[in-house]
């Protein structure tokens, strides 16, 4: 997986017994996507170590600053080594519902698995992911026990999803992303996560032309990561400094709330639009108040 990707696969790692000595974190290029050569040299030099390469996570949204890893490349470098491809779009995936932004998933052909979150952007109430497998089978090669008292006449009549995953029982979570889907229709869910792009957009634009402030990274659809840089002040301790003091008043003030990363070894503060009911008089509010709030800090 990328430098960047979420901790779960890490965790995932961990769980899975395979242990954390074994997986390979890949670098990124400056817009925090994973580098496919320095994939493919990774997996190359485990094979002739005599490990064997089993899965690539490529992600659609990093959770620090959303990266977008190139499937097309790391795609084909997968299907060379015959190596699993599974696709981490937690956040990002939602976007998919927008047309203009279908070339995040350019080379999905060579994708095996798939995941996103509509509870993180799609509006729907927590927990809800999406999973898509292209071979089912190889699912429930991995998944299925049947003991006896849980046989039924109706087995090979049905898809019985107790084999799909780790819990034997199942919540009926496709239903509330039916609900949302038939409240907003997909022309409605299109024009909400629109706003949210235009909005934080319009503010990274902002944030760029203010004299002491910096975006760390270009702005990815609805996510900005950026720090105060007061003129005069260049140490990167003190920056770091200065700006986990500012997050903490920011969220202390109980006016906002933003969380913070770490790109290229410097803190930052992330803002996020994404709530259902958020207008661009809240997004400039919060601007205002972030501003103030940094100016204030002498």
């Amino acid at each position: 997986c990328s430098a960047e990707a979420h901790s779960s696969i890490e965790k995932a790692v961990k769980i899975a017994g395979l242990g954390r000595v074994n997986l390979r974190k890949i670098a990124v290029d400056e817009s925090l996507g994973m580098v496919p050569e320095e994939l493919e040299r990774a997996i190359e030099a485990d094979i002739e170590a005599g490990h064997t390469p089993l899965c690539v996570v490529a992600c659609l949204g990093t959770t620090g600053a959303s990266g977008i890893d190139p499937l097309k490349p790391i795609g084909d470098i997968c299907h060379r080594h015959g190596v699993w491809l599974h696709v981490d779009a937690a956040w990002a995936g939602s976007a998919l519902v927008l047309p203009e932004y279908r070339w995040m998933i350019d080379g999905i052909d060579t994708v095996d698995s798939f995941v996103f979150n509509p509870h993180k952007w799609l509006f729907t109430n927590f927990d809800c992911s999406a999973y898509f497998v292209r071979d089912v089978d190889a699912l429930l090669r991995t998944f299925h026990i049947a003991p006896e008292y849980l046989k039924t006449w109706a087995d090979d009549a049905v898809i019985n999803y107790r084999d799909w995953g780790i819990p034997l029982g199942r919540r009926f979570r496709a239903l509330k992303v039916w609900f949302v889907v038939r409240s907003y229709g997909v022309e409605g869910l299109q024009r909400l996560l629109r706003l949210h792009i235009s909005l934080a957009q319009d503010l990274g634009r902002q944030i760029a032309d203010a004299p002491d402030f910096e975006l760390l990274v270009a702005p990815r659809l609805a996510l900005l990561c950026f720090r105060y840089r007061p003129r005069g002040v260049d140490d990167p301790g003190q920056l770091d400094a200065l700006n986990e003091g500012l997050h903490n008043m920011l969220n202390d003030s109980g006016r906002l709330f933003v969380t913070h990363t770490r790109l290229n070894g410097r803190y930052a503060i992330r803002f996020q639009v994404g709530q259902t009911g958020t207008e661009a008089r809240h997004v400039q509010e919060a601007w205002q108040w972030i501003a103030e709030t940094a100016r204030g800090m002498g």
